[in-house]
């Protein structure tokens, strides 16, 4: 996540409008299906844009973002990222347009989904049901429905057009037709169509898993558009790799030789159960939440700019940071394994890796990590401070596990890497005269590697 101060200031702009129009119906579906797993921040946000709008109408006038920080008596981080999380659920669409040193944003309200569609969506439903739990899921989706009203005794005795009123003037005329058209610029009130949570299909790897299908029983031509779109949820919400989504396609064909959503879904989902021994996943949010944070204004300190980015960079976005190129999906597999099975927050998670990488030559070791994540999760760690000082505190015993892993058949002595922030002593011991100067050695190099590396960093800076 950007720090919010490069991409927006309290005196930018910004106007509202509606991507069609908002009803009664709408802010009950955004009250009890939304905001359990959105929270009531960005719940707030989305409720106060959509009352700038006046009724019947699908714009606002021009406000500036001060208003909003005092009426929702929140600071402009907070609003920022309740933005970017309405964006992500598909609520919200924003655009900027920049003029000199300010910019005037859009934003544009999108009606949320039907529940119908919520109920079907194949990650929102879940999320909720991992959120409320089992008895308040069903009691929401009965407040949500009602008994059909059957008619199959009934005769029908409706009246059509021609039984009811006759035409008696001559055709229209053309004036007409052509001041029913809306003029350039105008936009007719409406009820938009909605697809849900859009994700990216380049994100999973539909090649090879068409090239794996070839010669089973499963045709390309199955692969539909909205069973694509079914297959990239499935592997976002449960982790699925494409040899295993195959392997859950062919248990989906139905006589038609079509995919059964229904049964697909089913399918992963008993194979996230069976393969994690877990609940169904719950929603986590790829930054350190708000509450967690211990730097909420603009750094003043190196420490807090370092602590700053480990609270507000995804751990995605941290892997690239330090490598420079995109993760492997066995990184990221490691990764999501700690977020989701030792639930430590993301920020914690970021000072994991850093730790990590730069202690064990820039590789994500699996076992390493589990061991140090399940440590933290013992000990209950949260915030990104916390999670710094023990690793310092802890240094010895990981530097132990490491070596236990790697099982060297000689003791080979050497300059560890470390972070920057990672600069406390540690414990003297005794050591022979010779260990006590390479040691010393060791010390004086690493000190002058962080001055290296804060130089190199404010050189950057400056430019």
């Amino acid at each position: 996540m950007k720090r919010h101060w490069n991409e927006i200031q309290p005196v930018d702009e910004y106007i509202v409008c509606l991507n069609g129009m908002l009803h009664e119906t709408d802010r009950r579906i955004l009250t009890f299906l939304y905001q359990p797993l959105l929270g009531t921040n960005c719940f707030s946000l989305y409720m106060t844009l959509w009352a700038e709008v006046e009724e019947n109408r699908l714009r606002s006038q021009t406000a500036n973002h001060y208003y909003l920080m005092n009426f929702l008596d929140q600071n402009l981080q907070e609003i920022y990222e309740s933005r970017l999380k309405l964006e992500a659920l598909g609520l919200l669409k924003t655009f900027v347009r920049k003029t000199g040193d300010l910019r005037e944003f859009v934003y544009e309200l999108q009606p949320p989904l039907t529940p119908e569609q919520f109920f079907n969506d194949g990650m929102l439903n879940v999320f909720l049901y991992r959120k409320i739990g089992r008895s308040h899921f069903l009691r929401v989706k009965e407040f949500f429905s009602d008994d059909i009203t059957c008619t199959d005794e009934h005769l029908e005795i409706t009246k059509d057009f021609q039984e009811v009123f006759s035409a008696g003037l001559p055709p229209l005329d053309r004036d007409v037709m052509e001041d029913s058209l809306l003029s350039e610029g105008k936009l007719f009130m409406a009820k938009p169509d909605r697809k849900g949570v859009s994700l990216k299909v380049e994100q999973f790897d539909f090649s090879l898993l068409e090239s794996s299908l070839q010669g089973v029983v499963v045709a390309k031509s199955a692969l539909t558009p909205l069973v694509k779109e079914t297959i990239v949820k499935l592997a976002h919400l449960y982790g699925i790799e494409p040899l295993e989504m195959k392997n859950l396609l062919l248990t989906a064909v139905d006589e038609k030789d079509e995919i059964d959503i229904e049964v697909l879904r089913k399918s992963a989902r008993d194979w996230y159960q069976l393969e994690r021994n877990e609940q169904l996943p719950e929603l986590i949010y790829l930054s350190q939440p708000e509450a967690l944070r211990t730097v909420h204004s603009e750094p003043s300190t190196k420490e807090e700019e370092l602590i700053y980015y480990l609270e507000t960079v995804s751990p995605r976005q941290l892997l690239i940071d330090i490598s420079g190129s995109l993760p492997s999906s066995a990184d990221m597999q490691v990764i999501e394994g700690v977020l989701f099975q030792y639930k430590l927050p993301a920020g914690v998670v970021n000072v994991l890796i850093q730790y990590v990488m730069l202690k064990t030559d820039m590789k994500l070791t699996k076992s390493y990590v589990e061991k140090i994540a399940s440590h933290w999760a013992r000990k209950k760690v949260k915030t990104v401070k916390d999670a710094m000082e023990l690793a310092k505190n802890e240094h010895r015993q990981y530097a132990e596990w490491a070596k236990n892993k790697q099982q060297p058949k000689q003791r080979v002595t050497r300059t560890e890497k470390l972070p920057y922030w990672f600069n406390e002593e540690e414990k003297a011991t005794t050591l022979p005269a010779d260990d006590e100067e390479k040691l010393k050695a060791m010390r004086e190099a690493l000190v002058e590697e962080i001055k290296n590396q804060t130089a190199e960093k404010e050189g950057d800076k400056s430019q």
